[in-house]
């Protein structure tokens, strides 16, 4: 029974990835359409239209297999030569800069978002 919970959550989560991509074809942006779904889902939470409770066990499962979506790609890095390059050393600072700005920014969102939570229940 969990498990089908967890599909449909995610089936629901694809739901705003479609929409996402409708959007891209109206709005001219350069952007994913996976960003606009992002952004759509994150309004619909904020104004109360979709619950929490309604994406939070499938997004977890995203999340605890996240890792997997990114070991291939970590491993064809290693084909490329150019990497242990001084380009590629820049290359590679820039990620780890980058990779650890965006930990940073969704920390602080989600220490903000558990302390509003926590006072709202108190």
């Amino acid at each position: 029974m969990k498990i089908g919970i967890i599909v449909l959550q995610i089936l629901f989560i694809h739901v705003f990835l479609f929409l996402g991509a409708a959007v891209k074809h109206i709005l001219p942006l350069p952007m994913p359409g996976s960003m606009y779904g992002l952004a759509l889902l994150f309004i619909a939470m904020m104004t109360g239209i979709v619950k929490l409770e309604w994406v939070e066990k499938g997004g977890n499962w995203l999340l605890a297999e996240l890792l997997l979506f990114f070991v291939p790609s970590a491993v064809g890095i290693m084909n490329y030569d150019e990497i242990f390059s001084w380009q590629g050393a820049e290359s590679i600072i820039l990620i780890c800069l980058s990779t650890f700005i965006v930990m940073g920014v969704t920390a602080f969102i989600s220490e903000r978002m558990h302390n509003k939570r926590r006072s709202e229940t108190q």
